[in-house]
């Protein structure tokens, strides 16, 4: 669990040319910059201010640097933290349900079992989190995001068993940022593994689920008009209901994926060149 007193090592490395003389002129200068601990609030001041809010009183966090802070299991009682940095901030078995996240920075960021429930987190990025509580990635850990407002968020992660039921995921980002894993951060994935998930009657109208695996997931009854997945693996996915409009699926892969019912499939861009469409139901 992370902590707010926990020291940081040296946030700038500088490679020097004289360095660079000694190993044969390979190594280039460079700097190295990470992100240092300084909150302006501590997980003391935020559980007090939280405490001696009246009945129905919004507590107004946004614009903060709440960078770091064990943040676990509070009741955030519906908070404003509209354009706050997160980053790295432990949400383990908090209750988010119905704050205001838009705009904020969730990078690497512990959301285990976190309920995000009802939340606007429009514009917000969730790069790089930890989600599960250990190697075995056990679904029960995932975050909620049911009924969330979820448009035009950038994610990069492992979200394995995540509720989306009924959230607007409106032009929400879930291409790889990178073109390698790793390239120009710490270490990442290559694909955003989405498997699992229930994304039943959510909105995902134009967003970019390209090169994601998504496979077992449900998008039952799911608005899913001109998304991109391209290159997905969509192995088991259930589309029963599914609005399929305009959507893409170039080199898809639909080994088992249900089809039945779903609509618009006369329009779907590159259901021609999906692999294993044979073994799709339909």
């Amino acid at each position: 669990m992370l902590r707010a007193a926990a020291t940081f090592v040296l946030a700038t490395i500088l490679a020097t040319p004289a360095v660079a003389q000694k190993l044969g002129d390979v190594i280039e200068p460079f700097v190295f910059t990470l992100v240092t601990p300084e909150a302006d609030m501590t997980a003391r001041d935020i559980t007090e201010r939280l405490y001696k809010a009246k009945a129905g009183e919004r507590i107004d966090f946004s614009g903060r640097d709440l960078t770091y802070l064990d943040l676990a299991t509070i009741d955030f009682k519906g908070a404003s933290l509209a354009r706050t940095d997160l980053y790295g901030a432990d949400f383990t078995g908090a209750n988010l349900k119905g704050a205001d996240l838009s705009s904020t920075r969730l990078d690497r960021a512990v959301l285990i079992r976190a309920d995000l429930s009802g939340a606007n987190l429009a514009g917000a990025t969730i790069l790089r989190p930890t989600i599960y509580s250990d190697m075995n990635n056990h679904l029960a850990d995932a975050p909620r995001f049911s009924g969330a407002n979820l448009r035009g968020i950038k994610v990069q992660a492992e979200l394995s068993g995540a509720d989306f039921r009924g959230a607007d995921l409106t032009d929400a980002d879930f291409h790889p940022l990178e073109q390698r894993a790793g390239e120009g951060t710490l270490t990442t994935l290559r694909k955003n593994v989405v498997k699992s998930c229930d994304f039943s009657g959510a909105t995902l109208l134009r967003a970019d689920f390209s090169e994601s695996v998504l496979t077992f997931s449900r998008m039952t009854g799911a608005d899913l008009r001109d998304a991109n997945f391209a290159h997905a693996d969509l192995s088991k996915v259930d589309f029963q209901g599914a609005d399929l409009s305009g959507a893409d699926f170039t080199e898809a892969d639909l080994d088992g994926a249900n089809l039945v019912g779903a609509r618009g499939l006369e329009f779907v861009k590159g259901l021609s060149t999906a692999k294993n469409i044979d073994k799709a139901f339909r």
